[in-house]
């Protein structure tokens, strides 16, 4: 059977992203919904790490496909490492982004500079069938914007902003974002590994 890939996530957002990035493995990279996998997570890890391996290993339960599987979220060190691993379900799952990201904002009025310093961080998992679980990490450092700027990305992506670039991942092409991102670091990263493997099969 020819091998294919299975991202544990319903995002599209993300999914366009992944897609680009492991393009050149040339093995079909499906979502949950698109492999008609159904499973209910409780991501109740500590950290990135484990929430990644705690959806990896559970959604490889249910197929004979190599599984991926991330988390990734925002710290802001003003706010102690908020909202970190509960960045997807911070101040309500239902909460929209744009709500999200002016609460953040007005939580941080009045903090000037440095102090606003902040990490994108993603955690990627990866199941094999017959392997040990894997699993990759990166980060990106910036600093939380003044307002919301840009629509390219999603998430908190209009507020982080890229001092080195003046403008936040909002604002970078698809492409830029994929060179500089976290998830895009890490992805990489996987990459090799998942490239070594291939061969290694004769997938």
């Amino acid at each position: 059977m020819k091998q294919k890939i299975v991202f544990a996530t319903g995002n599209e957002d993300k999914m366009k992203e992944i897609r680009m990035i492991l393009s050149d493995l040339h093995i079909p990279v499906l979502s949950m919904k698109e492999a008609s996998l159904s499973a209910e997570i409780v991501e109740d890890g500590a950290t990135f790490e484990e929430n990644a391996a705690i959806k990896a290993r559970a959604v490889a339960q249910l197929t004979d496909a190599i599984v991926l599987a991330d988390d990734s979220g925002l710290e802001i060190d003003y706010l102690n490492g908020e909202p970190g691993v509960y960045s997807a379900r911070y101040l309500g799952e239902d909460t929209p982004y744009e709500e999200k990201n002016k609460i953040i904002l007005s939580r941080l009025q009045g903090v000037e500079g440095t102090a606003r310093s902040a990490r994108f961080v993603c955690a990627i998992a990866a199941a094999v069938p017959g392997e040990e679980l894997q699993i990759t990490r990166a980060t990106v450092e910036g600093q939380i914007a003044l307002e919301p700027a840009g629509d390219e990305g999603f998430g908190y992506d209009p507020i982080f902003y890229l001092s080195e670039f003046g403008c936040t991942t909002a604002q970078l092409t698809p492409e830029q974002k994929n060179e500089l991102s976290h998830r895009g670091k890490a992805l990489r990263r996987m990459r090799e590994y998942l490239k070594n493997y291939i061969e290694r099969t004769g997938e």
